[in-house]
């Protein structure tokens, strides 16, 4: 045992020494204007189309812009449209882009540019996770499942700096949805030019932002440049940021802790006790919830009886307590807590209550029922998960209270992020975490996510898709929100989905590090962002 512990510490060493070799020298605190964040996981793509994870959304974040960005409040301003109009009946949107908006090999962004890229996200050929993103578009739904063609998609260049946008139905959120990474530009030529590898490759990643790539060691650190040919590049401050990758809390920890890094997220949870201490630990509000998916379409999770069982049969009291820690909040529903009912102006989770339920005898009963008395006779179960320490925690703990409270052995596997996404994607699991982070600041970037035909637990439900629907369809926002709360309770009949906790995004940073802030979200605004000692 103690020979493991030495040579676990000798590796962790020597990965926080690679790390650490692109970062500056070892106990020097940052001197100059280079910031330096320590990213949580090796993109897997910067492909706006195909990015699913928040480290991905991060880095984009810094080196694309929509036609929209998010304030500090979380409200849609100008991006690349300087302005906007909007048809009385919400359905047309016409967006006038800014003449300077360049990208940052010095050619125009264009209004063709956004027809290009959203058209792109849309086509099937692709088969892109977040094409439902962008469904709000006349036809876009259509042109995705192949029953209409891409000329018929309502987004038209008018001419090079003038975008119409038109809708299948008025959406009161469209604004803040075209700030999400879905809606980003991209430069036709490039992307044409290198379809397969544009994304990964720094001579091919041509971005729009803020910031632009200059070295990408993969696995290893991103490094960014401010990019001058920026429309706003006067309010960039940073000339130069460095990015090292780790998909380990404990190193990124200590690169923090060494002076290599001068910010990081979510920190191991043993050690927020004595981060808040030393006032290094922050918590910013994080509109996201952390579950468990079931994959509906295999057995022996297509019955709901076994569900409702494994989701009845843990704590989340003793999770948040005693593992997850960082000011999270048990989960009861899907929602998150912090979207206002505009009808009632009451929060969207606190009108609607909760709909987990916790329950050991009625999870025995339910399995019982299922024909599995004890968990005798189920098949092998297994969850998965990404490589993370937070989330081996969970997976064990959660494990452990299977095995208590209903007599069932999981097995557990965990995966490098890449592969992790794919698996799930894939439908490659029986029960995997997840994560999800709302994209606008409305219910509906909750409630549309298991409406998508592609989502991961394979999960399909006409009453469930049809109430999602009239959400989508009107400005009655008395309407909308009572329909969202009736499909979410069916999303709890059925039992999808295991909520574990409420997000919140802990987070440490040098008190030297300025002019930045974290979205809702969970994306961080370096735009204006320096160093001041």
């Amino acid at each position: 045992m103690r020979y493991k512990k030495i040579l676990a510490a000798m590796l962790a060493a020597a990965m926080l020494a690679i790390l650490a070799a692109g970062c500056g020298k070892s106990g020097n605190i940052n001197g100059g204007q280079v910031f330096r964040y320590a990213l949580e996981a090796e993109p897997a793509t910067l492909d706006p189309a195909n990015s699913t994870a928040i480290p991905e959304s991060l880095v984009e974040a810094q080196v694309f812009e929509g036609l929209t960005r998010l304030d500090a409040r979380d409200q849609a301003i100008p991006g690349v449209a300087e302005k906007w109009d909007v048809s009385p009946d919400g359905i047309k949107y016409v967006f006038y882009l800014r003449p300077n908006a360049k990208w940052s090999n010095g050619e125009p962004v264009t209004a063709q540019d956004f027809e290009f890229a959203w058209k792109r996200v849309l086509n099937p050929d692709i088969a892109s996770e977040n094409a439902y993103m962008l469904y709000p578009l006349k036809n876009g739904q259509a042109y995705n499942e192949k029953k209409a063609t891409a000329d018929q998609v309502g987004v038209k260049a008018l001419n090079e700096h003038t975008l119409e946008v038109t809708l299948e139905k008025p959406t009161p959120y469209f604004l803040s949805l075209a700030a999400f990474h879905a809606f980003y530009p991209v430069n036709r030529q490039t992307v044409t030019a290198n379809a397969a590898k544009w994304a990964t490759d720094v001579r091919t990643l041509i971005g729009n932002g803020p910031f632009k790539i200059t070295a990408w060691v993969h696995n290893g650190k991103i490094e960014f440049e401010k990019n001058n040919q920026y429309w706003d590049a006067v309010l960039v401050k940073l000339p130069k940021m460095e990015w090292p990758i780790s998909d380990s809390q404990t190193t990124r920890l200590a690169l923090f802790e060494n002076n290599q890094v001068d910010m990081m997220v979510e920190p191991p949870a043993v050690e927020h006790d004595r981060l808040t201490q030393a006032a290094l630990l922050k918590i910013s509000p994080y509109l996201g919830t952390y579950y468990y998916v079931f994959n509906t379409s295999k057995a022996p999770f297509d019955d709901p009886k076994v569900r409702k069982a494994f989701a009845a049969a843990i704590n989340r009291d003793a999770l948040v307590k005693n593992i997850v820690k960082g000011g999270k909040q048990p989960a009861y529903a899907w929602v998150a807590p912090g979207l206002v009912n505009p009808a009632s102006g009451r929060d969207f989770r606190e009108e609607a209550g909760n709909y987990a339920v916790e329950d050991t005898a009625l999870a025995k009963k339910l399995l019982a029922e299922a024909g599995y008395a004890d968990g005798q006779g189920l098949p092998p179960i297994t969850l998965l998960f990404n490589t993370s320490e937070i989330h081996k925690s969970i997976a064990e703990a959660i494990q452990e209270m299977w095995k208590k409270n209903l007599g069932v052995a999981v097995n557990l596997t965990n995966q490098e992020a890449k592969v992790f996404l794919a698996s799930r994607a894939q439908g490659e699991f029986q029960i995997a975490r997840a994560s999800w982070v709302g994209d606008y600041a409305d219910p509906m970037t909750f409630m549309d996510v298991f409406k998508d035909p592609n989502n991961d637990a394979k999960y399909s439900n006409p009453a469930y898709n049809l109430l999602v629907e009239q959400a989508q369809a009107g400005n009655d926002q008395k309407v909308r929100m009572q329909a969202m709360h009736d499909a979410e309770k069916i999303l709890f009949d059925d039992a999808v989905i295991i909520p574990i906790y409420y997000n919140t995004l802990p987070y440490l940073s040098r008190p030297y590090v300025k002019g930045y802030f974290w979205s809702a979200l969970g994306i961080a605004d370096f735009k204006t962002a320096y160093i001041e000692k």
